[in-house]
């Protein structure tokens, strides 16, 4: 069986918010429209100044200002150790030494190995990652709620499988995802999230995204497999990746792909009669059409309740196309009467789609400057608002790391009357990233959800070297949240002594 857990090629291939640039005034181009500031790799940036928001400040109902509020619910011992594994991530050559050992010989031998591994757990797992089964992740979301109110999205860690086999076992995996969060309170939880690179083989994703891609360029070209779904293409959509008439699913093809929509549907079943609402991942742009109509055509199917829609699609802000995408999206679930559900990220991969664009002669589909990027998100999300606030069936995943959006949407959740605990409109971050904008969220009336990926510590190690990178790239957010962490340690330790 072929599955990888959590994409064990990550040192080969750059992922979320990973920063390729040279230190000096950044040039935001199209590879790094989403990383808030570019550093190198090996090379530590400098703290920037922490910002206190002021009252007249776009932050609105959120105050980032209070580390004493933010982090009251939190103990000591637990804020320490959060404190040292994220400064720990920040430093540039620890997270090269870091990636050089998980490659190296060092993990050939057993007391080595170990060593390594037993280190790992005890820090940067127990801080990013939730348990290493199901179970043990439902108990560490129920503890996280208890302590802190916030509530989790159970995430099985395993990202691509290349066979039948491991496909059909990682759907069970999903499957045993769902029947964890549904013996949570509901209050603890918002959901669960899926890969659909996890139970449909990487190659005939590729080929569904080839077909779908000449048929939207040649519409008489008809496709006798395909399912009832919504666009997935806008006129602003990248099609460089198909320049010639891609071959015909075989028929073994098409029985793997009847495959994987049994696959699909059976999870969402299993969502449906759980009452869990269920997220499907984004990936990048050459698998991204085939996984757009598979979780359109599962919402067709699974979306019934009027109020609250079960299967969640997700939108990458970074994409010029993706406001597009979205709404011609929503055009066609109100003519359908189907009630959809989306999740708002800025995006992943942005150093591997503009080298494919580069590749091929053609312009990368991330937007030029991060500024377009952000420019994008908050319209897409004022959108959607505004969808879920007119009494449609339409549920909205605000995933931001960033402040100014969180205070945005505060602004237009107060505008538009939203009722911020109905369940239409959530915001979610990575747990053990950015959470001084959870907390300040939180304390807004918000709920808020955190990103709890689990599985065996072994195969968590290319996740926990992402979560690495991306703490050290994510510079304007992480670099405040250490600085509230440390003042709140300070004014403790002073408290203490006095």
């Amino acid at each position: 069986m072929a599955t990888r857990l959590l994409r064990t090629n990550f040192i080969r291939r750059p992922y979320r918010f990973s920063a390729l640039s040279p230190v000096g005034p950044p040039t935001v181009t199209a590879s790094t429209a989403a990383v808030p500031e570019i550093i190198s790799f090996g090379q530590q940036a400098p703290e920037p100044p922490l910002h206190h928001p002021k009252p007249n400040e776009a932050h609105h109902d959120i105050d980032l200002s209070d580390q004493a509020r933010l982090f009251s619910s939190v103990p000591t011992s637990e804020l320490l150790r959060s404190t040292a594994v994220l400064h720990a991530a920040a430093i540039g050559p620890m997270v090269d030494l870091g990636t050089w050992v998980m490659s190296s010989k060092l993990m050939d031998t057993s007391v080595t190995r170990g060593m390594v591994l037993g280190l790992v757990k005890g820090t940067f797992y127990d801080h990013f990652c939730a348990g290493e089964d199901a179970d043990a992740a439902a108990q560490r979301v129920r503890s996280v709620y208890e302590a802190t109110g916030l509530k989790g999205m159970l995430v099985y860690g395993v990202e691509h499988a290349d066979d039948a086999a491991s496909c059909d076992d990682n759907m069970h995996q999903f499957i045993r995802t769902i029947e964890a969060a549904k013996s949570l309170p509901t209050s603890h939880f918002s959901s669960v999230v899926v890969k659909i690179t996890a139970i449909c083989p990487i190659s005939l994703l590729k080929r569904v995204s080839d077909l779908l891609r000449w048929e939207y360029k040649r519409p008489n070209f008809k496709l006798s497999w395909k399912l009832k779904s919504f666009p997935v293409f806008s006129d602003s959509s990248p099609l460089y990746h198909t320049n010639t008439e891609p071959e015909p699913l075989t028929a073994e093809e098409e029985r793997e792909l009847e495959a994987a929509h049994a696959r699909i549907q059976d999870i969402c079943r299993k969502c449906q009669e759980s009452n869990v609402p269920l997220l499907i991942d984004a990936e990048d742009t050459i698998l991204q059409p085939a996984i757009d109509y598979m979780a359109y055509s599962s919402a067709i199917m699974f979306n019934a309740d009027k109020d609250r829609p079960i299967v969640y699609n997700t939108i990458q802000a970074y994409l010029r196309d993706a406001g597009e995408r979205l709404h011609l999206a929503v055009k066609e679930a109100e003519k359908e009467n189907v009630p959809m559900g989306f999740k708002l990220v800025r995006g992943a991969y942005m150093s591997s789609e503009a080298r494919l664009a580069d590749s091929l002669g053609c312009k990368s589909p991330v937007h030029d400057t991060i500024q377009d990027t952000h420019a994008c998100y908050n319209n897409c999300m004022t959108f959607l608002m505004e969808k879920a606030s007119n009494g449609s069936g339409f549920g909205v995943v605000l995933a931001t790391h960033n402040a100014d959006s969180g205070g945005l949407a505060s602004q237009k959740a107060s505008e538009l009357g939203i009722d911020k605990q109905n369940g239409k409109i959530e915001f979610a971050q990575l747990y053990g990233m950015s959470d001084a904008l959870s907390f300040g969220l939180k304390r807004a009336g918000f709920n808020v959800s955190k990103y709890m990926p689990f599985g065996p510590v072994e195969t968590a190690i290319p996740y926990l070297l992402r979560r690495a990178y991306e703490n050290r790239g994510m510079m304007a957010t992480g670099a405040n949240d250490r600085q509230l962490m440390r003042m709140e340690l300070k004014r403790r330790l002073i408290a203490g002594i006095a």
